[in-house]
């Protein structure tokens, strides 16, 4: 396989984590400017990135289905592709709850765990940045400590959250709605660990 056609498949990789960077940003956005009759024009714009980041993975497919020879196993590079897309997807997934759940207000807490999915999704695509270098790179494990000790911080906010929540609302459909909203921000946060856990498979099995 030439170099050419041995990146293709990284700097796919990096155009999805930067797909999921777009949709975190723009669920932040929503989210710190808040107004609810703007929603649906929200979601029209994050289904776009959504589908771009699709087209990308079937462009991905496509080629892989035709390769002789890939740069890391063909398991690996359809297993990193799904988690990739599954990063905008959820990402996605929690402004469509927000918005058939009709929510009018948006908890403090909740950014919190926006603002750490912003920064799992940057170390993502840091991560993708230095894959294709797996075999030397030094920053490879920094990146998936990060984003592993992110995770962790994400799973003890979503604790906290949830606590807050059913301590603080006494309105039960309220308490159903952001229990939903809460647990997609964690399962982002799940997400990006699972791309992580690819690179480092990767990395063993090349060792």
């Amino acid at each position: 396989m030439s170099k050419k056609q041995d990146s293709y498949y990284f700097q796919n990789f990096i155009a999805c984590a930067e797909y999921s960077c777009q949709a975190a940003k723009l669920l932040k956005e929503t989210m710190c400017r808040f107004i609810p009759g703007s929603l649906s024009n929200r979601l029209d714009e994050i289904h776009k990135i959504e589908h771009a980041a699709d087209i990308k993975k079937h462009e991905l497919l496509n080629t892989l289905v035709k390769a002789f020879i890939t740069p890391i196993e063909r398991e690996d590079i359809l297993q990193m592709s799904q988690c990739l897309d599954n990063m905008t997807d959820k990402i996605e997934d929690v402004l469509i709850r927000i918005y058939y759940n009709r929510i009018t207000n948006i908890r403090p807490d909740s950014l919190e765990l926006v603002e750490l999915l912003i920064r799992c999704c940057d170390e993502i695509r840091k991560l993708m940045q230095e894959f294709s270098d797996f075999k030397r790179s030094k920053h490879l494990h920094d990146h998936i400590v990060q984003i592993n000790t992110l995770e962790e911080d994400a799973d003890k906010l979503f604790i906290s959250c949830m606590y807050r929540l059913h301590s603080e609302c006494t309105d039960p459909l309220e308490v159903i709605a952001w229990r939903e909203i809460y647990i997609y921000l964690e399962k982002c946060a799940d997400a990006c660990e699972h791309v992580a856990d690819i690179v480092e498979s990767v990395i063993m099995k090349n060792s």
